[in-house]
């Protein structure tokens, strides 16, 4: 349990950097709904106001749906565009999640991920989390376990983009071995 919380932690500072890395101009073709999340989709949000929202807490209901814990920051202009953002452009189920994986694998060759699509990624990711969690059955468990870890590479990958030698992704360390269980 202790790996887990580690690994959300990461994942939510990562999202909170996200606005450090990359620029967040608008680019043609990003759907926005500013009418329900009260600005822009393409703008990641604060850092810190990032953080204070994933830090608050999510929950998974019995549909499925991921919701802040916290209903005072759930209503605030960036809870409504996570939440908005939780239900509308993260997959929530296993076949979703294995869909946007493929998705993710197609674009490796590609430039890097905007903000917008890498937070769709670690967003997916921390989906991935919960779900595998609330999972009952152990194939249902394992098949979680392997879409989160292909996520986590695809992060890797996209974070690695012009830095790594020979356009190779960090090492994986433990997670080698859920990737590859027959070396």
């Amino acid at each position: 349990m202790a790996g887990m919380l580690q690994l959300l932690a990461w994942l939510g500072v990562a999202i909170c950097l996200l606005p450090g890395v990359a620029g967040t101009q608008p680019q043609a073709g990003r759907p926005t709904d500013s009418d329900s999340t009260g600005g822009s989709l393409q703008e990641p949000a604060a850092p810190e106001v990032m953080f204070e929202l994933l830090w608050a807490g999510l929950e998974l209901d019995v549909m499925g749906q991921l919701h802040i814990q916290d209903e005072e920051l759930a209503s605030t202009r960036p809870g409504r565009r996570l939440r908005f953002l939780l239900q509308h452009r993260v997959p929530n189920d296993l076949e979703g999640a294995e869909q946007r994986l493929q998705q993710l694998q197609r674009l490796r060759k590609r430039p890097p991920l905007s903000p917008w699509e890498f937070e769709q990624l670690l967003l997916t990711g921390l989906s991935c989390i919960y779900r595998l969690h609330a999972a009952g059955e152990a194939e249902e468990r394992g098949r979680w376990t392997l879409v989160f870890a292909l996520l986590a590479q695809e992060t890797l990958w996209d974070l690695c983009k012009g830095f790594c030698p020979q356009d190779q992704p960090p090492s994986l360390g433990p997670w080698a071995l859920i990737l590859d269980p027959f070396p």
